[in-house]
């Protein structure tokens, strides 16, 4: 059954068919960065058409839609592409409030805290770990997401890591092994023990359950890895068939940037603390090729969640966006340095805190986490994409950060379902 959603007042496409640019992007999802609301494929007074197949068969002006089953008028509203999360922890135990609270007192982050959070999620049972993540997820839905990648690293022995991915599978196809999250303490006098661990029993046990392999690359973190141990779990989850990204530059200036474009990294998530020659290189996996398309390289996706909860300074991104760097947006929801699932708080903070515009901060958290999951079927709603959507109680999707707080989803449509949210 065909569906024909009317009355949009706003919708956003991410499709350069609609008033897009057609230059040097990266394939697959819209124009980097894009500069101006033209970039995000604007159409007024607009309508869609989705196919019982879940796919987005029309977009354009209402007065122009073709016939479908059945017809939704969405009464004014504006209508954007489901957020892309491309970066969370949703699977864990415990509680670490009281981490937050001493935080917020002056107490640095160093990233220790994740050892609490190992001992919890080994102890839990997996029937409890397993409703956490549902209602954590079915919280992004509620806030607008409809892609969420998903790590594991909170197990850090075999069988929790592996339980952990089994669970996050469950829950979406986008999941990340992080067995190199940090060195758990029974390792701390035997890294090497660790690091052939990670590289070894846990990745066979788990790279069935992945489609990413992903490492903390932090030498200002003494439990996190350096240069070297970093690109052995890299390369080792590349040798079994799993994509590459990377945890990198949040803590100080580090190899984590350079590292991620080495291998070919999808991604290299935080950039909070970038040097020259990071940003240089990250502009440089995105060369341009003979056919003006640019290829698969790294993004540089910006957590500002994190920051919020940490009180870290926040990355520059404009300085990415100025280089030509593709940026997305992501919560990193977990339960130590940022605990929200709120895609449209990381937008508000994007714009408030990093300078973005509404425009780009609303197309990384949508068609730029899909290039940093390296998808072409989400994050946009070209001809043929997924049909997951969200629609804003709210003439423009300018709202979202002039209205920070303020619940503005009021439904959201994925794999052809409709979610109508309680108002």
């Amino acid at each position: 059954m065909s569906v024909l959603l009317t009355n949009i007042g706003e919708l956003v496409t991410n499709d350069p068919e609609h008033g897009g640019s057609r230059q040097a992007r990266p394939t697959g999802a819209g124009a980097p960065g894009s500069g101006g609301a033209g970039g995000l494929g604007i159409v007024t007074g607009a309508a869609a058409v989705i196919m019982e197949a879940g796919r987005v068969a029309w977009t354009g002006p209402a007065a122009s839609a073709p016939a479908a089953d059945v017809a939704v008028d969405l009464g004014g509203r504006s209508v954007i592409p489901g957020f892309v999360d491309s970066h969370s922890h949703t699977v864990f135990a415990g509680d670490r409030s009281a981490e937050f609270a001493a935080r917020m007192t002056g107490e640095p982050y160093t990233g220790g805290g994740i050892a609490t959070t190992v001992a919890a999620t080994r102890a839990a049972t997996e029937e409890s770990l397993r409703a956490r993540a549902q209602a954590l997820v079915r919280e992004m839905l509620a806030q607008g997401t409809t892609t969420v990648e998903i790590k594991s690293g909170y197990g850090q022995d075999v069988a929790t890591e592996a339980r952990t991915l089994r669970i996050a599978r469950e829950l979406t196809h986008e999941t990340t092994y992080l067995g190199a999250h940090t060195v758990p303490a029974e390792y701390a006098d035997d890294r090497p023990g660790y690091l052939r661990l990670v590289t070894g029993p846990m990745l066979a046990a788990c790279a069935p359950h992945a489609r990413w392999v992903d490492v903390f690359c932090e030498p200002a973190a003494p439990t996190a890895f350096d240069e070297e141990e970093s690109r052995a779990v890299l390369l080792a989850g590349i040798r079994a068939g799993l994509g590459a990204r990377v945890h990198g530059n949040q803590l100080s200036a580090g190899p984590g940037v350079r590292l991620a474009v080495e291998v070919g990294a999808a991604s290299v998530d935080h950039c909070t603390h970038l040097t020259g020659a990071d940003v240089d290189a990250l502009a440089g996996s995105w060369s341009a090729g003979p056919d003006g398309l640019r290829g698969s390289g790294t993004v540089a996706t910006l957590l500002p969640a994190v920051e919020f909860s940490t009180r870290s300074p926040y990355p520059d991104a404009r300085r990415l966006l100025a280089a030509g760097v593709p940026v997305a947006l992501a919560t990193d929801c977990n339960p130590g340095s940022g605990y929200s699932s709120s895609m449209p708080f990381v937008v508000a903070l994007a714009v408030r805190e990093m300078g973005m515009s509404p425009a780009e901060a609303l197309w990384s958290a949508t068609a730029g986490g899909a290039v940093a999951l390296r998808r072409d079927d989400v994050g946009h709603l070209g001809i043929g994409a997924r049909a997951d959507l969200t629609v804003l109680d709210a003439p423009s999707h300018t709202y979202l950060a002039y209205r920070p707080g303020v619940p503005l989803v009021s439904e959201v449509w994925k794999d052809s379902a409709r979610v109508i949210l309680p108002r």
